[in-house]
């Protein structure tokens, strides 16, 4: 059993399920221009209608509060807000959060928002993205706005889903919009995120004294290819470089030792004391471990390494193995002085099969969030202040540079109709939550 008050969530994000791109106002994405680019989604696709939940949202809803959902973590598409990142307001964009935030209230679940998941606007990129210094300014401007228009009844705040990630893929082997290359553009793209995130809590704590702030990082447990001093020394570099150079500055003031030296020249007056804001948690999302090997040719010198030959895979190739769940959780609690943590997101992609009658019996998805669960409840003994666990995710949807070939969701879609059906995982984890609220 979880703690009394623990929030069971669902998770998604702007540009993978709202579709609606040239609807009311809104501005072009990198993502936008990305997927749009030849050869770099797989067969060819785009978000531009992904599940349509711009228009779709109340159905969405009603999922989540059908299957027991206290809480739905949700992205605002900057250029829905601002077109062209900063200066003039797309209210018609600001209307349709109004929208879902009033009607998640109205069926008893708590918006969690989260300002920025990698949908930057086109035109910001254009400027240099997250490569620039300025964006950083920028961002918070715009957490500013969407605080002055939701922040009387959206109270739990992240600044930022995966930086980490964002950066690493997005600017630096350039997998992930906007397709830049680079170490040093992948340092900077790190940086000002974290300063983007200390000026944007900032700039909500001047809105709304009674938030709670937080920021979302991928934080995966690291462990060696091979029983190599080569391959260890690689997960310390890997280790610094992932969990750490998105939340040490954060939590700590400082980067980690093993990659201090990159991100020095990059340091300007008060930056350390601006991203170390006090926050109110840390979100976690956890897949599975990582396996790192020695790579002096790669991006900073370490990279990913085969995992054992006997470790089970999701569809996407990633090891599970939910003890690393606990391990992560254990010692991110203990690096950072035991603060309140969300999982913000945990799921798994697997090659679902819809029966004849139209049904999905996910129960490899299933076992795997049993197992996690169970993992996460494991932490809470140890010492972990664990307060909630969120799904990924909702609705299967745009899943990157996969395309619609990868499914995450608890609720298929059909991409073809946008009918929603949900799989054998929603109605377990319904029955969850129930039996932990009867207790």
């Amino acid at each position: 059993m979880f703690p009394e008050n623990f929030v069971w969530g669902a998770s998604t994000s702007s540009y993978q399920i709202e579709g609606a791109v040239d609807v009311d106002g809104r501005g072009k994405s990198i993502w936008d221009t990305y997927s749009h680019t030849p050869g770099r989604i797989k067969n060819g696709d785009t978000g531009d209608i992904a599940c349509d939940h711009y228009h779709r949202w109340p159905e969405d809803v009603e999922l989540l509060a059908r299957g027991g959902f206290t809480a739905y973590r949700f992205s605002v598409a900057w250029p829905r807000i601002l077109p062209d990142g900063a200066g003039a307001v797309e209210q018609r964009g600001l209307d349709f959060y109004d929208r879902l935030v009033d009607g998640l209230a109205s069926r008893g679940i708590t918006p969690w928002l989260c300002l920025y998941h990698w949908d930057l606007p086109q035109v910001l990129q254009d400027k240099g993205g997250w490569v620039s210094r300025v964006t950083a300014q920028t961002f918070a401007d715009y957490a500013a706005v969407v605080a002055k228009r939701l922040g009387d009844r959206v109270k739990h705040w992240a600044t930022f889903n995966e930086p980490n990630v964002h950066a690493m893929f997005g600017y630096g082997d350039g997998s992930h919009a906007p397709g830049v290359k680079g170490l040093p553009n992948m340092l900077a793209a790190m940086h000002h995120q974290n300063l983007g995130h200390g000026r944007a809590v900032q700039a909500l704590r001047a809105e709304g004294t009674d938030f709670r702030v937080g920021s979302i990082v991928a934080l995966q447990r690291i462990r060696p290819s091979a029983d190599r001093d080569e391959d260890r020394r690689a997960v310390e570099r890997f280790d610094a470089m992932w969990n750490g150079a998105c939340l040490d500055p954060l939590k700590l003031g400082r980067y980690p030792d093993a990659v201090a030296a990159d991100f020095a020249p990059l340091i300007m007056a008060d930056d350390l004391v601006t991203m170390h804001q006090p926050i109110d948690f840390v979100g976690m999302n956890f897949y599975g471990p990582i396996y790192a090997q020695d790579a002096p040719a790669s991006l900073f010198g370490a990279w990913f390494g085969p995992r054992p030959s006997d470790m089970p895979v999701t569809a996407m190739g990633w090891p599970v193995d939910p003890t690393a769940l606990t391990e992560q959780l254990i010692r991110v609690s203990e690096r950072y002085d035991r603060p309140d943590i969300y999982v913000t997101e945990n799921g798994a992609c697997y090659d679902d099969t819809v029966g004849t009658d139209g049904t999905v019996h996910d129960q490899a998805r299933l076992a795997y969030l049993r197992d996690h669960l169970n993992a996460a409840q494991r932490a809470i003994p140890a010492g972990v202040n664990l307060r909630g666990y969120f799904v990924w995710s909702l609705l299967d949807n745009f899943e990157w540079s996969e395309g619609f070939s990868r499914r995450f969701g608890i609720v298929r879609v059909d991409f073809n109709t946008l009918r929603r059906t949900p799989k054998a995982s929603y109605q377990w984890l319904s029955e969850f939550f129930a039996r932990q609220k009867r207790r």
